[in-house]
């Protein structure tokens, strides 16, 4: 048997409670998107960037000597803009940039490690909770609220303009 034969079989056999109204455009492209795959992008990505922190920070520290603050704020530097060009590149390539989006992916960043900071704080000084735990909870809840607001607001996809044809 060929398979478009048994596909227009299975078809026809659709009751009429089982056909579905047509999907608006803008309404298929969304759910067209899948998130958890989204997300599981930007995890990996952010395995990256905390690989490369890691190691950029422990060159600094080890190799070069630099003061562990200063080698800190490099590594994170290093890894949020591999972030930033693995995010675009890869996890949000329908986005299509503006001279803003690096502000933005800037600001979220920031938010999100004053948030991690001011939670692992909280659970650690607060709660008295083990301070790897409190990180791997901490770190847990930015990366759910960073991914949310860079698919929101960083990298969010603009629906097509249309342009009206004034030659009429």
């Amino acid at each position: 048997m060929n398979l478009s034969f048994i596909l227009s079989v299975m078809r026809s056999n659709r009751s009429a409670s089982d056909r579905r109204a047509p999907i608006p455009a803008g309404v298929r492209r969304a759910l067209g998107k899948p998130v958890l795959i989204q997300f599981v992008k930007f995890g990996t990505v952010g395995v990256s960037n905390t690989l490369l922190t890691f190691l950029v920070y422990t060159l600094l520290l080890k190799v070069f000597g630099v003061w562990y603050l200063a080698a800190s704020a490099i590594g994170f530097l290093v890894g949020a803009i591999n972030g930033f060009l693995l995010n675009r590149r890869w996890t949000f390539k329908e986005h299509v940039g503006d001279a803003l989006t690096p502000v933005r992916w800037g600001v979220v960043q920031g938010c999100g490690l004053g948030l991690n900071e001011a939670l692992l704080y909280l659970l650690v000084a607060g709660a008295h909770v083990d301070k790897l735990l409190s990180q791997a909870f901490a770190t847990a809840i930015v990366t759910v609220l960073t991914f949310l607001a860079n698919r929101a607001w960083t990298f969010r996809v603009h629906a097509p303009v249309a342009v009206a044809d004034n030659d009429a």
